[in-house]
């Protein structure tokens, strides 16, 4: 090929987009990769972040860089990533907040199915129902029964408006048919500081929080919203035990621009399943209360698909608004 032909092709391959070779993904990454985390330092999400990241570098021998952005309950740092080109050097943390967001705000500048790239699930943090002991219900069943005597007398703590631990309530409120009162807190921290006081009864929160609490008796678990009974505390029913069809959970994983080439996300996806059979990874997730996951692209992508329509079914059916 002549020198002038070659360099117009190169031109036009470059105005148009087109991936020069799949070579590019072959030798990714030439430089360190930004791996955007929506939440503050110090949080599970920013832990995982940062342990997926070190194995990330350490297997793909560029640094995978960890840049918090908190805000808007996670849409600050999911807009600037869908903004970010779509080269593989712009990762984000997903979660359930990312689905439950699509419904919850109805003027995002973004589409977050459309906007991103799902790469691979890491774990599924199980969700667990549990009460003030003062509240005279030992069991599920039991609680159900004495909320359908005392209808709008039960307080239902949770985080916020709109997040995990709200929805799952509502969700649960909508298949048993029970009425309690929706407090919401800023944060997990206050909620559970006021349940342990007894201001409110019942709280749904992310197992981890006060797994320490049930263990001393100081709160009553009464079911977690997995679809089966949890190794960590497997006398604990399952709340489809006594609703059936019930299942309420929160994931984490990881995300791309949309147009991230197939083949970087494919190596990304590669690199982070295979983290979840290193001894050390699992026992790091264990600590964080997680369950391993892992999967393919098109698996992820259906799970992100599956809670948008869920939540957005509960987020309606409930009038839940943003705060």
């Amino acid at each position: 090929m002549a020198p002038k032909r070659a360099i117009l092709l190169v031109l036009v391959v470059v105005m148009l987009g087109i991936p020069m070779s799949p070579a590019s993904a072959q030798t990714y990454p030439v430089r360190p990769v930004r791996i955007i985390v929506a939440f503050a330092p110090g949080g599970s999400t920013d832990v995982l972040a940062r342990l997926m990241g070190q194995w990330l570098s350490e297997r793909l021998g560029k640094q995978f860089i960890i840049e918090n952005r908190p805000g808007g309950n996670t849409n600050v740092a999911t807009e600037a990533v869908a903004r970010a080109p779509a080269d593989g050097y712009t990762l984000i943390t997903v979660s359930s907040t990312n689905a439950i967001n699509t419904t919850l705000y109805d003027n995002l500048n973004f589409s977050f199915m459309r906007y991103f790239g799902p790469i691979a699930t890491i774990i599924r943090v199980p969700i667990v129902l549990e009460v003030n002991p003062s509240v005279p219900a030992g069991t599920l069943p039991e609680l159900i029964a004495y909320a359908k005597a005392n209808p709008g007398k039960i307080s239902m703590a949770s985080p916020g408006n709109g997040t995990v631990a709200h929805v799952s309530g509502e969700l649960f409120k909508m298949m048993t048919g029970v009425d309690m009162v929706h407090v919401p807190y800023r944060g997990d921290a206050p909620a559970l500081t006021d349940l342990l006081g007894g201001q409110v009864q019942v709280l749904f929160t992310a197992l981890p929080t006060s797994i320490e609490y049930i263990r001393a008796g100081k709160l009553r678990a009464l079911a977690v919203g997995t679809a089966t009974r949890l190794e960590v505390l497997p006398h604990i029913p399952t709340v489809g035990e006594s609703a059936p069809g019930f299942e309420a959970s929160y994931w984490l994983g990881f995300g791309a621009p949309k147009n991230t080439p197939a083949e970087i996300i494919d190596k990304l996806n590669k690199e982070l399943n295979a983290s979840l059979a290193d001894p050390t990874i699992k026992a790091r997730l264990a600590e964080l209360g997680g369950i391993a996951l892992g999967g393919s692209p098109a698996e992820f992508k259906k799970r992100i698909a599956d809670d948008t329509e869920k939540w957005g079914k509960v987020i309606r059916a409930a009038n839940i608004k943003a705060e």
